[in-house]
């Protein structure tokens, strides 16, 4: 029994010892890896930094490119006296400049180390290029080379968005992705396709001798990654259209948002005043003056600002009474200057009366939706107001708003429509009737909607009840797009009822001066433009100017929402810009019968008429 043991401990033993034999033989012989390791503190990691990816306007015109820069790197542990006016003269910066990193990288000596950190960022290739001549005279100094963003067209900064280097932050959300020194895209279409612009980072790996000096590249580049440049973008924007539209809104605030209606694809996407490129290319210089600007050009109205939509949204309160079958194309309302309930007006424009449902669109009366409003939230057919106004809720948010579209663009705002639980909040249940919340016919009161929203209002009556989410990506080699964004989404408007309303907007358009069309100025010969005006309440200053139109009425290939802050009348200001924007879309000029126009559009300034606040 003892042998048996014995023999059992003796087999035990020389087989754990062939296991640790055979593990040592593949540590050191067959697995390199851990002697990698082991000579890690003298290797030395490279970072290749990937170009990043181009973005294109719909018809392949580069919006953003790339350009090259170097960052001057430093070891300073391998840095000798050197001659700081040669330096500074080679490199263009002062002598306190380098004094002061050189203090710093000796008060951080051990936490540094070995390290190799940036000097001196994004230095022009022809700065570099003279320190190049001279580099043997600087040891411990070298250059990376780096692609950096350019703008061949001066088009949609904010709608582009930046690149600038990852914060404290940044870093904490994505510590597996990104380190110190890094670039990520901060806003706009940089931020929203991040992944697919960046590129994957690549390296080389050099041996340091005794010296600590940088001698040779590791098995001769063998263990080196190459950098994977990032994928392209193609956007669905038009860039020399984006340049129009912002040459029309210069020098005004607000907002300017033009949709193809087939796709839902965004040709345009203005926010005045915005960011100029050219300050794109280097937002950390200008990032103060552009933080401090008190209209704030990083604020994205067309997306982020929540305004009152005005009387175009009289459209959307006509197509809910078709539906609900208490109002049809010729009922007749009148309006004695606006609309009377008990010692109260909701006043109102002169024009003739009675009169139908187009006539009502077309001269944008306020009392004959006030009709309307009334009619729908007094409905027999509910059970209580707060059950017909749910259902206005519901038939509202159908069209899109009150909610986020799910644009692929970032921060985008769903804006807000009430219910009847936000009015029995505010009055208490039973506090309230329709004569209460009766500006909701006019767009006014609680409601809030962005830009976006109203054009995508716009394509939706173009396409006769139905819409595309809006989107600002097209499909390309190596992205493709949600195919959420090629599905029809229906309202709860039976298709039947927008013809009508589109005849309505026809006859704003095109009835001719002295006819009653509120928006004969966005006219143009050949065009049949569709169009609904709106002067949207300020009670901070001048009331804001909206319009919204399409365009040809019976093959829609544009839909286009302006706003114009302080603007007044939805004719004076917002109906020319959109107008123009479409005409120079379907024809690529202005007419010079309609030059006059633009020139005014073009000169015009309304900064003075806005209360920063």
């Amino acid at each position: 029994m003892k042998f048996n043991r014995k023999n059992k401990l003796i087999i035990g033993l020389c087989t754990a010892a062939a296991i640790l034999i055979a593990k040592l033989f593949s540590i050191q012989i067959l697995d390199d890896s851990y002697k990698m390791d082991a000579r890690n503190n003298t290797m030395v990691y490279s970072t290749i930094y990937p170009t990043r990816g181009v973005i294109h306007d719909r018809y392949g015109n580069i919006l953003v490119g790339n350009k090259v820069a170097y960052d001057l790197m430093v070891t300073p542990r391998e840095v000798e006296e050197f001659d700081t006016l040669t330096f500074c003269e080679v490199l263009d910066v002062t002598p306190e400049f380098v004094r002061e990193k050189m203090q710093e990288y000796r008060r951080n000596r051990r936490r540094i180390g070995w390290q190799t950190v940036v000097m001196i960022k994004q230095l022009p290739p022809e700065t570099y290029m003279r320190f190049a001549e001279v580099a043997y005279k600087f040891p411990g100094f070298r250059g990376l080379p780096r692609s950096i963003r350019e703008y061949p067209f001066n088009a949609g900064g904010n709608l582009l968005g930046y690149v600038s280097e990852v914060d404290a932050n940044y870093l904490a959300k994505h510590p597996d992705e990104y380190k110190s020194g890094d670039y990520a895209g901060k806003t706009g279409i940089e931020a929203a396709r991040e992944k697919e612009l960046r590129g994957e980072k690549g390296y080389n790996i050099w041996l340091r001798n005794s010296r600590n000096r940088i001698e040779s590249r590791y098995r001769d580049g063998e263990m080196d990654k190459e950098a994977i440049p990032g994928d392209d973008i193609t956007t669905t924007i038009d860039a020399e259209l984006q340049h129009y539209g912002q040459m029309l809104m210069a020098n005004k605030v607000g907002s300017l948002v033009a949709i193809e209606p087939s796709t839902g694809e965004i040709l345009t996407m203005v926010s005045s005043p915005g960011i100029d490129v050219e300050m794109l290319a280097d937002i950390g210089q200008h990032y103060s003056e552009i933080s401090s600007n008190p209209y704030k050009p990083m604020f994205n109205r067309a997306v982020q600002a929540p305004y009152p939509p005005g009387s175009v949204f009289k459209l959307v309160n006509g197509l809910i009474g078709l539906q609900e079958g208490v109002l049809t194309p010729n009922t007749m309302y009148p309006c004695s200057m606006g609309y009377h309930f008990g010692k109260n007006k909701l006043g109102c424009h002169a024009h003739k009366s009675p009169i139908n449902f187009e006539e009502s669109i077309m001269m944008s009366c306020n009392a004959y939706y006030c009709y309307i409003l009334r009619n729908i939230l007094e409905n027999g057919d509910y059970g209580s107001i707060d059950e017909a106004m749910d259902k206005w809720n519901e038939y509202v948010k159908s069209f899109g708003f009150g909610q986020k579209l799910g644009s692929d663009f970032p921060s985008e705002l769903g804006g807000f429509i009430p219910d009847s639980k936000y009015y029995n909040k505010v009055y208490g249940k039973g506090g309230w009737r329709a004569t209460t919340v009766i500006s909701l016919s006019i767009g006014q009161g609680e409601i809030g909607c962005t830009p976006l929203h109203l054009a995508n209002l716009c394509a939706t009556i173009a396409n006769r009840g139905f819409y595309y989410i809006p989107h600002i990506v097209k499909d390309s080699e190596n992205v493709e797009i949600d195919p959420k964004y090629k599905e029809r989404h229906y309202t709860m408007v039976d298709t039947t009822h927008f013809p009508k309303v589109v005849g309505g907007m026809y006859r704003a358009v095109n009835s001719g001066f002295g006819s009653g069309g509120t928006a004969s100025i966005a006219a143009v010969e050949g065009l049949d433009i569709c169009g609904k005006t709106g002067t949207a309440q300020n009670p901070h200053g001048h009331d804001h100017s909206v319009f919204i139109c399409f365009a040809p009425k019976d093959d829609p290939k544009i839909a286009v929402a302006a706003y114009v802050e302080n603007g007044g009348f939805g004719a004076t200001w917002a109906a020319p810009i959109a107008s123009l924007l479409t005409e120079m879309y379907l024809t690529r000029e202005i007419s010079d019968k309609r030059k006059p126009l633009e020139d005014r559009i073009l000169n015009g300034d309304l900064m003075d008429r806005v209360k920063v606040r």
